[in-house]
C-alpha cells in the first residue's frame, strides 16, 4: 500500500552508516543537511493520502491503493498519469526534484523487458525480477539507482589496477553473494533501496564476468557506508537560496565493504550478455521522467526571466522577445519530444507500453545539450543583478536599509522586497554553486552526452532514408549488400 510520511522517516532510521563533512550521521531525518529533501519526499508520501491528491498520485488495484509513479505502464493512459502525478508534485512543492524514485524505478522495466535474456543464466534471476517489481509496487519503497563506479585509471583494466575500483563479487555464499567496490548515486543515505548494475560499455569479454552482477543493495545492509559530499543547505539563508536549502539532493559514495546480497536479490551474475542488455536498455523508460523535469526547469527560467522583463519594463523590446522565444523552443521542444514519445509508443518485449525509443532519447539530446546555452540565455534576461545584489539581511539592516529600498523599489508596483526576491530565485536557479551543480549533474546523470547520441544512433531506423535516399540517386538495387 501507499506509505506514510512517518513509515519513510522510520524506515531511514535503520541503523545505517553516513558521513558528511566529517561526522557520522546518527539520524539523517533530523540531520540539516538532509532534512530539507527528505521532508520533500515525506511530502510525496503524504500527498498520495489527502483527498486533493489521493486520485492522481494513486490507483486502486485488487482493492489497494498503489503509488501513480510507481505503476508498470501498460497504456498511454498510465504515462499521462505520471506526467498529472508530477506535475501535482512539483506545483505543491515549488520546485524541481530529480532522485525521489519515479524515474529510476523505470530501470527494473527494462530488466523484465530482458527477463528471458536473464533466465538463460539462472530461472530464479527471472522471477527475481517479477518479485522486485512487484514488491516496489506493494511497498511503495524509494527505490533509487547505483550509478557509475570510481573505475580508477581507465586506460588499465579493472583487474590490472585495485579491483575494488569497480563494484564486482568476491565469493559465493549459501545465502548469496558477496560484492565489493563503490558507486556514484545521488539520494542513496535517504532511500530504501537502490538498482545496482555494471557500468562498462562493451561487455565483450568473458574476463570481465566477476564485475558482471546486478542486484538490489538494501541502503541500510551491513557493509554499506555512505560518503556524502557537503550539502548546499545551510550554507546561506533561505531568503538567498530558497532552491539550495529547499531541495539539495545529496550525492554520495556508496561504498560496499563485503556487503552480502541474498540469493533472492540478484539478478543476474557472472552473464556478460546479461549485462550488455541491461547497458543497452537501462533507459528506455527512465528517460522520459528525466526529460520531463528538463521541462520544469524550463518553465522556472521562463517565469524567472519574464517576471523580470515585466518588473524592469523591457517586456515590450523585440530583442526580449526574441531571447524569451528561444527559451520557448526550447521548452515545447522538450514537450514535443515527450508527447511524441507516447503518442508513437510501442509495445516493449514484456508487454508494456515503451515511449519510442528514437523520439524519447533525440529529445534527451535536446534537453541536455541544449540546457548551457538556455541558462545563458536566461542569465541575459535576468541582468547583472543577480550577481551583485546585496543580501537579504542587507535589505533588513539600519544603515542599509534605505538605500537599498530606494534602489530596489522600481514603481508602484514592484517594490523592493519583490524584487529582491525574484533576483535571489534566479541566482539560485542560474548563477550559485548550486546552479552549477544542478547543470553538472543533468549532464552525466544518465551517462555523458555522448552515450545519449549513441542511444540515438541505435535507436533510429534508418532504414527509411536510406531506401529514399537509394531511389532519389537511381542507386543500385545491390548497393546494400556486403561481399
Amino acid at each position: 500500500m501507499i506509505r506514510t510520511a512517518e513509515a519513510y522517516r522510520d524506515g531511514l532510521r535503520d541503523g545505517r552508516e553516513v558521513w558528511i563533512d566529517n561526522e557520522r550521521v546518527r539520524d539523517v531525518t533530523t540531520h540539516p543537511a538532509f532534512r530539507p529533501i527528505i521532508d520533500v519526499r515525506a511530502r510525496m508520501y503524504d500527498m498520495a493520502h489527502e483527498a486533493a491528491y489521493r486520485n492522481s498520485l494513486s490507483y486502486v488495484e485488487n482493492g489497494q491503493r498503489h503509488s501513480t509513479f510507481n505503476r508498470p505502464p501498460r497504456q498511454a493512459g498510465d504515462w499521462t498519469d505520471k506526467t498529472t502525478a508530477l506535475d501535482q508534485v512539483f506545483n505543491d512543492i515549488c520546485g524541481v526534484v530529480t532522485r525521489v524514485g519515479d524515474e529510476t524505478v523505470g530501470e527494473m522495466w527494462s530488466l523484465l523487458d530482458g527477463r528471458d535474456v536473464l533466465a538463460e543464466i539462472d530461472p530464479r534471476f527471472a522471477d527475481n525480477i517479477d518479485r522486485h517489481i512487484r514488491a516496489v509496487v506493494e511497498r511503495d519503497v524509494f527505490h533509487v539507482s547505483a550509478n557509475t563506479d570510481p573505475k580508477g585509471d581507465r586506460s588499465r583494466p579493472p583487474q590490472d589496477q585495485d579491483p575494488d575500483m569497480m563494484v564486482h563479487v568476491v565469493r559465493e555464499t549459501d545465502a548469496g553473494i558477496v560484492i565489493r567496490g563503490a558507486k556514484y548515486e545521488t539520494a542513496a543515505a535517504y532511500a530504501d533501496q537502490a538498482f545496482l548494475k555494471p557500468t562498462i560499455g562493451a561487455w565483450t569479454n568473458d574476463k570481465l564476468s566477476d564485475y558482471a552482477v546486478g542486484c538490489i543493495v538494501k541502503m541500510g545492509a551491513p557493509g554499506v557506508k555512505h560518503i556524502c559530499r557537503a550539502g548546499f543547505a545551510g550554507r546561506g539563508s533561505m531568503a538567498d537560496y530558497p532552491l539550495a536549502n529547499r531541495f539539495d539532493e545529496v550525492d554520495v559514495l556508496m561504498v560496499l565493504d563485503d556487503v552480502l546480497i541474498p540469493w533472492e536479490d540478484v539478478f543476474f551474475y557472472r552473464h556478460t550478455r546479461a549485462a550488455q542488455h541491461v547497458r543497452a536498455t537501462l533507459h528506455r523508460y527512465s528517460a522520459f521522467p528525466y526529460v520531463l523535469r528538463l521541462q520544469y526547469v524550463a518553465d522556472m527560467m521562463i517565469g524567472a526571466a519574464m517576471w523580470n522583463a515585466k518588473q524592469t519594463g523591457l517586456d515590450k523590446l523585440q530583442a526580449v522577445r526574441e531571447k524569451m522565444a528561444d527559451l520557448v523552443c526550447y521548452r515545447e521542444g522538450i514537450n514535443a519530444h515527450l508527447t511524441s514519445a507516447i503518442a508513437l509508443a510501442r509495445r516493449s518485449p514484456a508487454g508494456l507500453l515503451m515511449p519510442h525509443q528514437s523520439m524519447l532519447y533525440a529529445g534527451r539530446v535536446f534537453a541536455c545539450s541544449n540546457l548551457p546555452r538556455m541558462m545563458h540565455i536566461a542569465r541575459e534576461l535576468c541582468g547583472g543583478q543577480i550577481c551583485v545584489t546585496p543580501n537579504a539581511a542587507a535589505f533588513q539592516t539600519e544603515g542599509t536599509k534605505g538605500w537599498l529600498e530606494k534602489f530596489y523599489t522600481l514603481n508602484e508596483q514592484w517594490e523592493a522586497e519583490d524584487r529582491r526576491k525574484l533576483l535571489a530565485f534566479a541566482r539560485d536557479l542560474l548563477n550559485s554553486d548550486y546552479a552549477g551543480h544542478r547543470l553538472t549533474f543533468v549532464q552525466f546523470a544518465q551517462a555523458p552526452h555522448f552515450n545519449h547520441l549513441a542511444a540515438v544512433y541505435n535507436a533510429f531506423d534508418f532504414a527509411g532514408p536510406l531506401e529514399f535516399v537509394r531511389k532519389a540517386a537511381s542507386l543500385s538495387d545491390k548497393i546494400g549488400e556486403r561481399p
